[in-house]
Parts: structure tokens; sequence; C-alpha cells
């Protein structure tokens, strides 16, 4: 496969470069957060101007503020965070101000999902052009005004496309591409994902009778070759994002269905993906050209099971959770290169050569990124519940939930 790609981090060191040598604060680069994953779904904020050890006990926080349960993710848009949570009967979107933790709109979208493992809605919502996409765990899509909340268009993914909601609820993310709305519905004929016209709500077209899968989707570009990938409750899926039509399958199953981390782009032209119940990974390279794509396997094996925690692509590395235990490994060849155990099923992402790491205890970790051994530079205990919500920053402040409460730290220099 070749040396991997190291652009995103190439491009930010020159980027920051350029600004010292006209004389501009290299502290103040900052990006929004607009949906899952980040602004590329893939786990790496391109964020500077960090701490790069926290004191002890970890970052001083700047406020705290109730919240319902819920595992959705935080969305960040300018000075607004946006999230979901479920209150009694009804789950809501919510928009809050970055600086204090203050509610600026809620909206409701549904009722509250209830299950075992945990209540409220599981999506993260997506943040596009003044319009939240918010997405219920029971299946009810909703078109929202960023500025206040206000209702734009709302599918039921259950009534109009005969979605089956999964057994720990609707999990995936809405992905924009274009003018086009994504959604991995699970729905019955032909309905399975479904692509919508961002601005009405109405089909644009559909693909495939798939289970609905727990992850959600990317899009990734290889020679020129656009392509929506996702992993459905059955297999690996690349569509073309034009008209839904098939690129290439992969079989992939997982117990109980739970094929929930999102694959990972592995420049310029492969593809990691992993799910857990002792399944592995595998990585793919896929081969591109003239709208046409094909994959074929590189390696498979059981060094990184993915459980519903998506893995990061740094360097040549992959580094993700092996069921409980943080674990690293070589991309090119699947060669295990470090361990470590004490995080529980957590999750991470990548800011400014360090991993920030928040276990499923809500123990948060500052691990500096090196693919020989594990290098802590600081913890904290944030949270005393279930933390199963992967952390997000922007503008300088990390922001965590787990199922009570909201939080958010200052990790600026």
């Amino acid at each position: 496969m070749g040396k991997l790609d190291r652009s995103r981090n190439v491009v930010a060191t020159l980027v920051l470069a350029g600004l010292i040598a006209i004389g501009a604060p290299a502290q103040t680069y900052a990006a929004d957060w607009p949906q899952f994953r980040g602004p590329e779904r893939d786990g790496i904020s391109q964020e500077t101007g960090l701490l790069s050890r926290w004191p002890d006990g970890g970052p001083a926080v700047l406020w705290r503020q109730p919240l319902g349960p819920g595992f959705s993710g935080i969305s960040v848009v300018g000075e607004k965070i946006y999230t979901l949570f479920a209150k009694e009967d009804a789950e809501f979107a919510i928009c809050m101000d970055a600086a204090t933790g203050k509610e600026i709109w809620r909206a409701e979208i549904g009722k509250t999902f209830r299950n075992s493992f945990g209540d409220g809605p599981r999506s993260t919502p997506t943040v596009d052009r003044g319009v939240v996409f918010a997405l219920s765990g029971g299946g009810q899509l909703h078109a929202l005004k960023a500025e206040d909340g206000e209702s734009i268009w709302s599918k039921d993914l259950v009534k109009e496309f005969g979605a089956k909601v999964p057994r720990w609820g609707v999990s995936t993310s809405p992905l924009v591409e274009g003018d086009l709305l994504l959604v991995d519905a699970g729905g019955k004929d032909g309905n399975s994902i479904v692509a919508l016209n961002r601005k009405s709500g109405e089909k644009v077209w559909s693909f495939g009778d798939d289970k609905a899968g727990y992850s959600s989707a990317l899009v990734i570009t290889v020679n020129k070759v656009r392509q929506l990938i996702y992993l459905t409750g059955t297999r690996l899926v690349s569509l073309s994002p034009t008209d839904g039509s098939l690129l290439f399958e992969i079989p992939w199953t997982t117990s109980y269905d739970v094929n929930a981390a999102t694959p990972v782009f592995v420049p310029p032209d492969a593809l990691f993906v992993s799910t857990g119940y002792d399944v592995g990974a595998a990585l793919y390279r896929i081969e591109a050209a003239e709208g046409k794509a094909k994959a074929t396997e590189l390696w498979k094996g059981r060094q990184m099971k993915n459980k519903f925690s998506s893995s990061i692509h740094l360097e040549g590395s992959i580094y993700g959770f092996d069921e409980k235990m943080l674990t690293c490994i070589d991309a090119e060849t699947g060669e295990l290169k470090w361990r470590k155990r004490g995080f529980g099923h957590g999750s991470l992402f990548y800011a400014e050569g360090m991993l920030i790491v928040l276990s499923d205890k809500g123990e948060l970790a500052l691990v500096e990124v090196d693919d020989e051994s594990y290098l802590e530079r600081g913890r904290g205990q944030i949270f005393d519940g279930r933390s199963w919500t992967v952390p997000t920053l922007a503008g300088g402040k990390l922001f965590l939930r787990d199922e009570t409460e909201i939080v958010a730290l200052d990790v600026a220099r």
C-alpha cells in the first residue's frame, strides 16, 4: 500500500507556520465540530493552541449543566452547541451557549426510547448551513432552524420507509453530502439507505433492503471517485452519491447486528473496518476509476475489535478500543504495537499531537500520540456515571456528557 497519507497534519502545520511567519497568534486557530466525529467524521480535530499537559485532576471546569439521559454526541458551530437528550416521555434537540451552558432553545423530536442499557436518543445531530438535522431513538428525523429550533420538515422513518427500530435504538447520525441528507433507515422495499433533499425532506433515491446498522456513514474520494461508505446491519457498502448505485459490497455480520463503529478511511485508498463480539477488523484497498470501484482485502484479524467506539487513523497507525483495551496497531499490516487497560469501553479523538480518551466510568486522559508506547500527559475524573459519548472539541473547550449532565472544560493554552 506504500506510505500512508499524512496530509491533514502536514496542512495544519504549514498553515500554522504561515501564520507565525506573518506574526499572527498561533493559539487562536479553532474549528467547528458540526457533526458526529468532527468536521471530516474521522475523529480528528485541526484545532491548535491546546494544553500539552493537564494539571492534577484534569482541565479546569468552565461550567456544568444538568442534562437528561441519552448518548448523543455534541456538535458545535460558532458559539453554540447542539445535542439530544430525553426528559420523562419525550426526546429533545437542545441548543446551548458554548461559553456558559445556558439553554437557548429546545425542540421535541419524539417519544423517549427506552432500553435496559440506557434511555434516550443515540444519534448525534448534524449542523449544516443553518439547519440542525436530528434523529430520535425511535426514528423520527427532523430538520430544525439552528437559530431558534423552529421545524422546517420532519420524517418518520418507520411510517414512511418501513424502517425497523434496532434493538438498542436508532444510532446512526445523519450525513450531509451536497444537497442530500442521507440516513441508514433500515427500511423495506429498497429503503435501507435513503437520500433526501436536505431543504425539503423529499426522497431523491434509496438503496437496499439491509437491516439498519448502528454506525454512521462517511464520504470518501479515491482517484476522483466520490463514495458513500455505509456499514449496515449486514454488510459494508460503497454507493454513488449521485444515484445510490452500488459500487462495491463486502459481507460483514456481527452478533445481534451490532455493526456499530464507523469505518475509517486510510488515505489514499484504503478502508479500515472493525466490530466487536470477537469479529475483529480488516483493511481493504479500494481501486476506483471512471465512476466505478472495487475493494480487495489486505489483512484481517482479531487484534482490534471496536464494540461501539470508532477508531482513528494517524500517520500509519490505528488507535482505538479492542473491546476494553486502548490499542495501537499498524494500519498497513495489522501488527499490534501496544495496549493499555483501564478505560473499559471508552472513546477517543485526536487533536494537536494528543489523544483525548474518556473511560466508560467518566475518567478523562490526555495521551501523547506514540506508536511505540502509551504516554499519558494528564488525567481527571469528570463524571461518576456511565460515559459512552465521545468528547467534542471546539474553541479551546472540551465538551463531555454522561447520562445526567453536560460539562465544558478549558483546554486552551
